[in-house]
């Protein structure tokens, strides 16, 4: 009978060590899936760079620069935007460029 106890015991710890783990979880996960704002190509800190969503329109770039090819372009490869070290907290479009573009090594 003693071990019925201290398996009825155990079953009841690990269901609260689950749903605890579930609880502490919860605020991370919605935090995670929330993606940052977009860079507005107003915002002070992008005009500082000239930075512009489509690298077509911007006058200094070089034929095929553009953020999704730039050494501080965080964004996955096929992304459409990212994060950038010139702008945390918020993403760039991969399309956009600014004067701070840099070749990928």
């Amino acid at each position: 009978m003693n071990r019925d106890i201290a398996s009825l015991s155990r079953r009841r710890l690990l269901q609260r060590v689950a749903l605890g783990l579930t609880v502490a979880a919860g605020p991370w996960r919605v935090a995670s899936a929330a993606a940052p704002p977009l860079l507005s190509a107003d915002a002070p800190e992008a005009r500082a760079v000239k930075y512009v969503e489509d690298a077509r329109q911007a006058r200094d770039a070089q034929p095929g620069s553009r953020c999704g090819n730039c050494a501080l372009y965080q964004g996955a490869n096929s992304s459409t935007q990212g994060a950038c070290q010139l702008f945390p907290g918020k993403d760039v479009r991969a399309a956009g460029w600014c004067s701070s573009w840099a070749p990928q090594m």
